[in-house]
Formats: C-alpha cells, sequence, structure tokens
C-alpha cells in the first residue's frame, strides 16, 4: 500500500504521526479514556456503555507501553492508517500535485485532529468506517468471495467499535439496492454477522442492559430548540471550524455520477437526516455526527482540485483552523495557556493529594464512573463507582468490581458532603469531602421486577414484587429498605418514597442465595401531580438507594 504513496505524503503522515505521539505523552488523561482503560482491565465481548473495540486497542497499547501513551498508541497508529486510506479512496488524477491541500483539509477538522491521539470508541469507528469504504469501492467495482470477506470483517469491526456504525452501513447499503441480488454481498452480512456473534451473546447474557439504557432507560428532558435542534447545526458548524462553508459546497455541488459517490452522499445525507430528526427528541452530541467527516474529505478534496475559489479559502481557513487546534492542544500539555480548567488538567495532581492522604485505602466514590477509574489509572488503588438512584447505571454496575471493596475499610467520596474525614481539592476548585467506613458492605446487583401487568396511576392495587439475588450467599432483610422512585415523562426522578413490603412467604428473613424472593407492597400516594414512571430502588446498610429496578409505566 505504501508503494503507491508520494515522498512528500509519507513526510507528512511521519510528522503528525510523531505530533500525535508527543501529545499522547505529555498529556494527561480525560475522564472518557480513564473510563476506557478500566474496560480493558478486564478484557470482555462487551460493556455497558459500548462494544469493546476500544478496551482492545488500550489492551494492546498498554501491553507494551506505560501510562498515557500506551492508552493512546493504538489511536495514533488508526490515525495515520485512516488517513492513508482516504488518500487511496481519492481517484483524482491531479491529487498528488495537493499533497499539502489534503493534509490542511483533514488535519484542520477539529475532531479528526482530537481523535488523533485520543483513545475513545470515535477512534476506531473513524479508521473502520474509512476500511469499510475501501473494501466497499472494491467490491463494487469487481465482487469477489476476498472481498466479501474483507468487507464481512470489517463491518463487524466497525460495529465492536460503536453502535453508532450501524448507520455507516445501513446508508452504504440503501444507496446499492441491488446488492440483495448479489450472492457476494449476503456473504458479506452472513461473515459480519458471524464475527459479531460473540458480542450477541454477550448481549443476551446481560439482558441486553446496553440496548435497554440507550433506548427505553436513558434519562432526557424536555425539548429545547436552541439546545437540541439548533444545537445540532451549531455541531455541523464546529466539525469543521472556519471552511465549513466550502466544505459543505462541495457536498451540495457535488452529483452522483457513480456508485461510489453515490454511497458517500447516501451516508453522509442520511446520517445528517437521522441526527436532525433525533434532535426533536434529544441532544446530539458532536461526535455522533463524526462520521459524515470521511466521506466528505473524498468529497471537499476533489471540490477543491477542481475550483480555485474552494482551493484557496480551504487552504487559508484551514490554516487558521490548524493554529487555533495546534494552540488548543498545547494548552492541554500547559494549562496556564488556556482561559478555562480542561479535564484533562490537574489529574495527577488531586489523584497525588488524596493519596498522600489515605495512602492504599480502597475509594468508593459516590455516582462518579469518571473518577473512580482516574483514580485507579494514576494511583494504582482499588476504586468503586457506588451509583445510586439519582444517578445511572455504568460498566460499574455490571461487573465484579464490587467484591473488591466489600468488608474492607474504605474513604466513601461524595460530591454532596459538607464535611468529611478528608477533603481535596478538583482542578475546578470544587471541593470533595471523604469518610471512612470501616466495614463496608453493598448490593448493588439486587434486581427489582414488577409483574408484567398494568400499574394504575389512581387505583391503589397491591402489586408484586420479586428481588432476585445474584449473590453466593444469602442477605438479612433487616439490612435492606426498599422505596419507590417517581420519575416524570423525561425518566427523571421526581420523588422518592419508602414503602412496606411483605414476603409471601411468612417467616422469610433472608433472600436466599442465586434465588428469587416474591414480595407484595403498594404505591404510595404523591402530593404531587402524577408521575409517569416508577421504579422500585432498595438502601442496604444505611446507603442512598440504588438502581435495583426498570422504568414501570404508569398507566
Amino acid at each position: 500500500m505504501t508503494a503507491k504513496l508520494p515522498k512528500v505524503f509519507l513526510y507528512f503522515i511521519g510528522a503528525i504521526f510523531l505530533i500525535n505521539l508527543l501529545q499522547s505523552y505529555f498529556t494527561e488523561l480525560i475522564f472518557d479514556e480513564a473510563y476506557y482503560w478500566y474496560y480493558a482491565q478486564k478484557m470482555a465481548w462487551g460493556y455497558f456503555d459500548h462494544p469493546p473495540m476500544v478496551a482492545l486497542l488500550i489492551k494492546i497499547g498498554t501491553s507494551f507501553l506505560p501510562g498515557e501513551l500506551g492508552v493512546r498508541f493504538m489511536s495514533c497508529v488508526l490515525s495515520i492508517l485512516s488517513l492513508i486510506i482516504l488518500w487511496l479512496l481519492i481517484d483524482n488524477p491531479k491529487k498528488n500535485n495537493f499533497i499539502p491541500h489534503f493534509f490542511i483539509l483533514v488535519f484542520s477538522m477539529t475532531l479528526m485532529n482530537a481523535y488523533g491521539f485520543f483513545t475513545l470508541p470515535d477512534t476506531p469507528l473513524l479508521f473502520f468506517t474509512t476500511l469499510f469504504l475501501y473494501y466497499y469501492k472494491k467490491f463494487i467495482a469487481a465482487p469477489s468471495v476476498l472481498l466479501a470477506i474483507a468487507l464481512g470483517v470489517v463491518m463487524a469491526a466497525l460495529m465492536y467499535s460503536k453502535y453508532h456504525a450501524v448507520l455507516v452501513i445501513i446508508f452504504v447499503l440503501l444507496s446499492n439496492i441491488k446488492l440483495v441480488l448479489n450472492k457476494y454481498a449476503w456473504l458479506a452480512v452472513i461473515i459480519a454477522l458471524l464475527c459479531y456473534t460473540p458480542h450477541f451473546i454477550w448481549l443476551f447474557q446481560n439482558d441486553f442492559i446496553s440496548i435497554k439504557y440507550h433506548i427505553s432507560e436513558r434519562p432526557n428532558r424536555g425539548y429545547e430548540f436552541g439546545d437540541f435542534t439548533l444545537g445540532f447545526f451549531i455541531n455541523l458548524v464546529a466539525l469543521f471550524g472556519f471552511t465549513f462553508p466550502w466544505i459543505y459546497k462541495a457536498l451540495f455541488k457535488t452529483k452522483s455520477t457513480d456508485q461510489f459517490t453515490k454511497a458517500l452522499l447516501f451516508l453522509i445525507y442520511g446520517v445528517l437526516l437521522f441526527f436532525f430528526v433525533s434532535s426533536f427528541n434529544r441532544r446530539i452530541q458532536t461526535q455522533w455526527i463524526i462520521v459524515i467527516c470521511i466521506p466528505l474529505v473524498v468529497l471537499a478534496f476533489n471540490f477543491m482540485v477542481q475550483n480555485d475559489n474552494a482551493k484557496k479559502w480551504i487552504f487559508r481557513m484551514g490554516l487558521v483552523n490548524i493554529v487555533i487546534l495546534l494552540y488548543a492542544r498545547l494548552a492541554l500539555v500547559y494549562p496556564p495557556l488556556s482561559p478555562l480548567v480542561y479535564e484533562a488538567h490537574g489529574n495527577k495532581e488531586w489523584v497525588g493529594a488524596l493519596q498522600s492522604q489515605i495512602g492504599t485505602t480502597p475509594v468508593v466514590f459516590e455516582n462518579s464512573y469518571r473518577l473512580a477509574p482516574m483514580y485507579a489509572f494514576y494511583s494504582g488503588s482499588t476504586t468503586f463507582s457506588l451509583n445510586n438512584i439519582m444517578y445511572r447505571q455504568n460498566q460499574y454496575s455490571i461487573d465484579e468490581s464490587e467484591s473488591k471493596i466489600q468488608h474492607e475499610r474504605v474513604l466513601y467520596v461524595s460530591k454532596y458532603m459538607k464535611q468529611g474525614d478528608i477533603s481535596f481539592e478538583m482542578p475546578n476548585k470544587s471541593l470533595f469531602y471523604g469518610t471512612y467506613i470501616e466495614d463496608f458492605e453493598s448490593f448493588r446487583k439486587l434486581r427489582c421486577y414488577i409483574a408484567d401487568v398494568a400499574v394504575s396511576r389512581t387505583k391503589n392495587d397491591e402489586i408484586t414484587l420479586k428481588v432476585y439475588n445474584p449473590y453466593a450467599k444469602s442477605i438479612a432483610l433487616d439490612k435492606l429498605s426498599f422505596h419507590i422512585a417517581y420519575l416524570n415523562q423525561y425518566k427523571q426522578v421526581e420523588e422518592t418514597m419508602p414503602i412496606t413490603t411483605v414476603p409471601f412467604t411468612d417467616g422469610t428473613t433472608t433472600l436466599k442465595p442465586k434465588d428469587t424472593t416474591h414480595f407484595r407492597f403498594m404505591l404510595p400516594t404523591l402530593a404531587k401531580d402524577t408521575p409517569a414512571y416508577f421504579k422500585v430502588a432498595i438502601s442496604e446498610n444505611g446507603l442512598y438507594m440504588g438502581l435495583n429496578g426498570e422504568n414501570v409505566k404508569l398507566e
């Protein structure tokens, strides 16, 4: 592949790779990277929030490189490979005359620049989107068994990167409906499904918890034009900075002259339409639409080569973008350059300040899948995120991390505390307190199920509650208290109230291990407006109630 690349192109590639390696080494982790590093400490076929590709990249990098560079090394490699494949996707005969223009175009794209070194699920998503388009272009030119296998494997890798990848596959396939009659296309689909089967099995074994959360359990809020739909359009500008007018002009001017260009257009417009419609329901994050950058590089470069005005202004505005982005990247390493405290600033400092006070004592962070892995990364200590009813589930809800701190002396850290045994300051000047718990015990994996019957808003009928104990030991009921959380139509907790549960079997005093216990209870009456949902929650040993039940709609 590299034999086709001009020397000037390789010089640019080498320079960018070196810059990204240096950035990776000198920049502290951001919270999401720490969370995905935590994924990689125990490899699995799936995780609560995402498929496992990001964990695999970190596992590979940290197997031979320490610290932040190990976490980010594979991202640096994939970003460079993405640039090479993107270059090969461009067929313009004049492209070798515009190598600097290509790199200015790509390097000036904000998130393409950032994901050159940050290790996030979007990093492999961008790489495998590029590789998917590369093999798809070859496939439509001359289908074969080998290309079908390659396409299938890459489609699976896309889906192992991020669930949003399904949009890439669907819109490209929709651009070429005739593929339903192509035996090689069906072979590619079968290969993809076979390769993705381990993740399907993981989802089944974990009660499809990831899908349920993203589709139905995730809290939302009322529609706000400025933050939802207008925010979507602002994101479209933010992706490209000052070059956005000419990049979108390239999109609007491009005609579907061949099957591959048609696929690029379908991918771009399909993703834009999908998230535009979604913006009437929720806030759209910039990275959700990042895949359009890949086809737009191809379209914008071809348009730039043919249009002198676009060439001039993309070059000029691209340089402006790059200067700003390089300054921002320097500010990640040297905080005094930044007017704002970014999440890559000061993490070693606050971790060191806390560790100097508590030594190797395990730390339980209340409601923070961000602070728990960050502290673990920089301290090497055991941590846990204790998630309660006012937060959300995450990887700490489903893995074995809870078992590591049972009956240990721990420091319990909560942002809601006003005083404690220990205090430490975060880089943004917020003050956290921690208090010691001598014999910590939690049962966050207890699951509450409501019988599959309609629950009335007005009738105070008796409700059957099933509580499953997944632990290998009995749990005394006197350690537990049951509560109801009432939620509004956006699945936000409005109020919590205690409830009295009565076991079906007289004399029941424990939850038996690996068994289900049945209870009866009645919903408490609310003085406020009637809620839309409720869920059952359990508090153990006086801890704030957990995320034990699913949302139940009130009829």
